[in-house]
């Protein structure tokens, strides 16, 4: 049987760029990605989309354009990987498109994702599916996360609970266990906080190699402070974003005469522990955490996270042990449900979103 590709593409929370990854799939069978491209965003770009997180001027306009903008971008990294893997259009099946985030609002029924579909299809020539939060929140769920029922066919293993963490802007888990349906949430801040201190303070996209952490200390009164936020307390399903854990709330929290490196090693601990609670919550019975995501670059967030892990039993591993490089899960996700659609295959995890049912999720556009 010859396989069916899509391509998945993906720009997260961190607002650091656009991945697209080449999916193979044997009818609805998961076979493999084959494939990756990347392209940054402009800062100037990533400066805009962070405006629009809060209520503005001419915001309806300003969000279109960048829609366009966007759409353009991602067509540009769909063209590089086709060229890339001397593959032609018409080689695909279908693009899944995520979208850019600009605002998670489920408890209005509503999340943004900025991409202008029709664009994106006019652009590559290949048929493209995107909105893939707005069904779900429809009947009833958050829109998010969306990528325990991908984990689930591609990393569940018999017999055993495997527990999956993406460390992108925002963290989140997926539990699979062996005997129901897969289920997750969104922890809390990953990277975005640690990103947005790094940009504040030295003016650098991030902290490589959590360099500029590992020279802080934690700040004990400080962590527990953060870790009292309300969100943490609320029972899944549930998703946040920058709403709750933005810059300015950050700032807010502070007095203003904390060591800078201290503020960035009492972040590293506040996503390594809350990451630490939700896991010993919802998977006690997971021996082994599966990590993808940016933050597993961080040498000193995964140092602390192994810390706060080994005294339940757990450690964790890359999911390139599971053959998928870490750095690809996501976009691969997005392929992954652009073939439900397509096969007409009902992709929400239900029991991770709080939605009334399982759905065929988003909507699609003809080249």
């Amino acid at each position: 049987m010859q396989p069916q590709y899509y391509i998945g593409l993906m720009s997260g929370t961190s607002m650091d760029g656009v991945d697209a990854v080449l999916v193979a799939m044997h009818g609805s069978r998961w076979h493999a990605a084959e494939a990756h491209a990347f392209l940054p965003y402009p800062d100037d770009l990533k400066q805009r989309l962070l405006a629009l997180q809060p209520a503005g001027q001419n915001e309806l306009h300003r969000s279109q354009m960048l829609a366009q903008e966007l759409s353009c971008l991602y067509a540009e990294v769909v063209q590089k990987l086709l060229r890339e893997t001397q593959m032609q259009p018409a080689h695909i099946r279908a693009v899944g498109c995520h979208g850019q985030t600009v605002r998670h609002a489920p408890e209005h029924g509503y999340s943004i994702q900025l991409a202008n579909l029709p664009l994106l299809a006019e652009k590559t020539g290949i048929f493209t599916v995107g909105d893939f939060r707005s069904r779900d929140l429809a009947a009833g769920g958050q829109g998010a996360p969306l990528v325990p029922a991908f984990h689930q066919a591609v990393f569940a293993q018999p017999g055993k609970t495997v527990a999956v963490l993406n460390i992108g802007g925002i963290a989140n888990i997926s539990v699979l266990p062996p005997d129901r349906p897969p289920f997750g949430f969104d922890t809390g801040a990953g990277n975005m906080l640690m990103d947005a201190w790094t940009q504040h303070v030295w003016s650098q996209p991030y902290d490589k190699d959590g360099r500029l952490a590992a020279q802080g200390q934690v700040l004990p009164d400080l962590l527990a402070q953060w870790c009292h936020h309300p969100y943490f307390a609320r029972p899944y399903p549930k998703s946040t974003g920058r709403e709750l854990f933005s810059l300015d709330w950050l700032l807010a929290q502070l007095q203003g005469n904390e060591s800078p490196h201290d503020v960035a090693r009492t972040l590293v601990e506040f996503s390594s522990k809350t990451i630490a609670d939700a896991l010993v919550q919802a998977a006690s019975d997971a021996q082994m955490v599966y990590v993808c995501g940016g933050g597993i670059a961080n040498p000193t967030l995964m140092g602390s996270l192994q810390q706060q892990l080994a005294p339940h039993g757990m450690q964790w591993r890359s999911t390139a042990e599971l053959q998928l490089d870490p750095q690809w899960v996501e976009a691969a996700a997005f392929g992954w449900l652009a073939a439900c659609w397509c096969l007409q295959m009902p992709g929400n995890p239900h029991h991770a979103t709080g939605a009334n049912r399982p759905l065929i999720l988003g909507a699609g556009c003809f080249a």
